[in-house]
């Protein structure tokens, strides 16, 4: 699933020649490619026919990609879609805002063909693109069943994107063991691919506000100047 195949890649960017730059890499790499010239068409596109992932430009007239993606996560049938967010923004709390709205992973502009298909087969994998391992993880009453990829607190279901339950695995596979902010990256984002460590803390606080409900938020626990640690007791 990672070398293309029958992937099929929305491309969501108002510049014509930017889109056109993309799509004609990854169908070189042998994926699929749709594309929409702004947020509105996308989510025409999203609704008709989902895709294996989106590309979503930020800065877009009318409805823009950090609104775009806020839509798509509130809708049941795209909550789960993996994005990526193409930015020209490089300041840090863009990023951090462009990550909060729901977006995966982003790629600052300008960035190489290359890298762009390690991002998207990176972000494949951790959404479920390469075989799971088939356990199931419980600690206080919190379970996580990899085979259906689904996270439960007395049989009611904990909505969370799949960054979040690739984390959440990874922590709950090495209860009480801590971790730091870059070999987070390696265990879950991949030693190969080239992520900034404050992505870490973004995914986490999401993760928190998604164990909140059951009330399992406090088990995911940072340990000042170390990292951070899901703790059993």
């Amino acid at each position: 699933m990672t070398e293309g195949g029958d992937i099929k890649i929305l491309v969501v960017d108002d510049e014509r020649a930017i889109r056109e730059m993309i799509v004609m890499a990854l169908e070189k790499e042998g994926f699929s490619c749709t594309e929409a010239s702004d947020g509105h068409k996308a989510e025409t596109i999203v609704t008709q026919s989902l895709p294996d992932i989106a590309l979503v430009d930020w800065m877009m007239p009318g409805l823009s990609g950090v609104n775009l993606i806020r839509k798509l996560r509130k809708n049941e049938a795209t909550k789960n879609l993996p994005i990526i967010m193409l930015t020209a923004k490089t300041e840090e709390d863009d990023l951090v805002k462009g990550l909060e709205s729901g977006a995966d992973d982003y790629i600052t502009k300008p960035f190489s063909p290359r890298a762009l298909v390690a991002r998207i087969n990176a972000l494949l994998r951790r959404s479920g693109g390469e075989k799971q391992t088939h356990e199931k993880i419980e600690i206080q009453g919190l379970v996580l069943d990899s085979t259906a990829h689904r996270v439960q607190f007395e049989h009611q279901a904990i909505e969370m994107g799949p960054t979040e339950f690739r984390l959440l695995q990874f922590f709950m596979q090495h209860p009480d063991r801590v971790f730091s902010r870059a070999q987070v990256l390696d265990h879950v984002w991949g030693d190969n691919v080239y992520v900034e460590e404050r992505t870490v803390d973004v995914h986490i606080r999401r993760l928190r506000k998604a164990l909140a409900p059951s009330g399992h938020d406090n088990l995911m626990q940072t340990v000042r100047g170390a990292g951070y640690r899901f703790s059993e007791k």
